[in-house]
């Protein structure tokens, strides 16, 4: 009817139960698991075969290998012969009556015995799917209640991945803000390199000019006598010169 699943634990008291002849008992607080193989109530759906309504059918076999068929009748037979024989049974009144009580019980059985028997039979089954619906209600709410459980463990492993994409959010968002200030800092760092190279430019406009004039007032001023086309014809190649520095 049942059958172990996991063998003992407690290897001594194992063998001290196969030492007594015991090898197929388990130890009491082995921490082994039974498993139920008899598929129900374990309550055999018909009784046992019997003869005469009462005697079963097992004291007949038994005398089937010595004595063959008609052995078990011969020897009831003969016992009955020699109770009565030896007065060991002693038929009174009683008897007498007993003879129409059985053969009134034995009639009562073969009429009343056939629905009766459908009539418990009914109870029995009613019963039976009614704790078998009431066992099945509770397989189903466990199993539901199993299901809530998986499902709830899926959220909370939705929710681990969840907090998982907002920490990656996060960091998304820390490298934005890092790339907007290092692209601030560029323009910033660009706008005073420009201004710097603008500066350089117009000094070294200014003393371009500067150097031109100077050069120009110095030739008129050091050269008095030469005549009008001379010196603008200095000045035009002070001034070409002046174009190809600025080129």
């Amino acid at each position: 009817m049942y059958d172990i699943l996991f063998k003992p634990v407690t290897c001594l008291s194992s063998r001290y139960l196969r030492k007594v002849r015991l090898g197929g008992a388990v130890p009491v607080g082995t921490g082994a698991v039974y498993k139920c193989l008899c598929g129900g109530f374990g309550r055999p759906s018909c009784p046992a075969k019997v003869r005469f309504g009462f005697i079963p059918e097992e004291w007949f076999t038994i005398f089937y290998k010595k004595t063959g068929v008609t052995g078990p009748y011969a020897f009831g037979l003969g016992l009955l012969t020699y109770l009565l024989s030896k007065e060991i049974y002693v038929c009174n009144h009683e008897f007498y009556v007993g003879i129409p009580m059985g053969i009134l019980s034995i009639a009562a059985v073969k009429k009343l015995g056939p629905p009766l028997a459908r009539y418990l039979d009914n109870e029995v089954d009613k019963t039976e799917n009614y704790w078998k619906q009431a066992r099945i209600m509770e397989l189903k709410e466990l199993q539901e209640l199993i299901d809530g459980e998986l499902n709830e463990q899926w959220r909370a492993h939705g929710n681990i991945l969840l907090m998982e994409v907002k920490k990656r959010n996060i960091h998304l968002q820390i490298e934005a803000a890092y790339r907007k200030a290092l692209m601030e800092c560029y323009k910033q760092v660009k706008r005073r390199l420009d201004y710097q190279v603008a500066v350089a430019n117009v000094q070294h406009r200014v003393n371009r000019k500067n150097m031109i004039l100077w050069l120009t007032r110095e030739m008129n001023q050091g050269l008095p006598d030469v005549d009008e086309e001379q010196l603008e014809k200095m000045k035009g190649d002070v001034s070409a010169l002046s174009l190809q520095a600025r080129l």
